[in-house]
């Protein structure tokens, strides 16, 4: 196992804003998603979450979220009133109905936000994602890069502290995924956002994260923490950076371990 500490600036906080201790996952089929998932996350930092197909990522992001429930363990937050969590998925989601202002404003509509607020914090929003001028498209209308956008900015709009990623930007180009990376770098700086953002990427998840936690599989458990201690937000020319390759292979090399580790459990 691969463990380093996270870079001093972060080491500093005070507490963790989530603790997740001792983790388990079993569905009513027997199949064991987690077992003994341990995993600490300081506030205003990026963790990315890497693995083999099946080894769990979203469904610690699920527990996390309360949209699955643990079989064991214990998930502790700060404090009752220390998170606000909005989840982005793998798609976009829109409703193809309405238009990117619609959909943007959604969350806020279910709340009961007096619509004057509601348009206020769209407009917050949409600002913030670079979609000015599209309010009053469909979502067919926007390419996948633009219709992401999109979905993020309805994650924004409640203003959470906490964000959750599942693989958002798997099925765009690279040259849409890098800008979209690069905006999500800004946005967590200037909101000082706590993310946990699933990738295959390894590329990606080095490039984005405080942190990458490496994950196997049968049974979903962390194998791997490497700390990337590396200035953030980040610039494009740090993808060509010695620094930056010399995490990726140690990534690369975390992961080829435990894809190993995982088949040879699994004969």
């Amino acid at each position: 196992m691969i463990v380093s500490t996270l870079p001093n600036a972060i080491a500093m906080q005070t507490q963790p804003i989530l603790t997740l201790e001792h983790v388990g996952k079993t569905y009513a089929n027997g199949t064991v998603a987690l077992k003994d998932f341990n995993l600490v996350v300081e506030p205003g930092t990026i963790t990315s979450l890497v693995g083999p197909s099946g080894c769990g990522k979203s469904t610690v992001l699920r527990i996390i979220s309360e949209l699955g429930d643990l079989t064991t363990g214990r998930l502790t937050w700060q404090s009752s009133d220390s998170h606000k969590l909005a989840y982005v998925f793998q798609e976009a989601a829109l409703m193809p109905w309405a238009t990117v202002i619609d959909n943007i404003r959604l969350p806020l509509k279910l709340a009961g936000v007096p619509k004057r607020e509601a348009l206020e914090l769209t407009s917050e929003a949409i600002a913030q994602v670079g979609l000015q001028g599209f309010e009053r498209v469909y979502p067919r209308e926007l390419s996948g890069g633009m219709q992401m956008r999109a979905s993020i900015a309805r994650a924004l709009v409640t203003r959470p502290n906490v964000l959750l990623m599942d693989e958002p930007f798997g099925a765009l180009d690279e040259m849409t995924r890098g800008k979209l990376n690069q905006d999500l770098l800004q946005l967590q700086h200037q909101r000082n956002l706590t993310i946990l953002f699933v990738t295959h990427s390894i590329y990606e998840a080095v490039y984005l994260a405080h942190r990458v936690v490496v994950m196997a599989s049968k049974p979903g458990r962390v194998v791997a923490e490497i700390a990337i201690d590396s200035p953030h937000p980040r610039e494009p020319d740090y993808r060509t950076s010695a620094q930056f390759n010399r995490y990726c292979r140690d990534v690369s090399h975390s992961l080829s371990a435990a894809m190993g580790e995982s088949l040879a459990l699994a004969l």
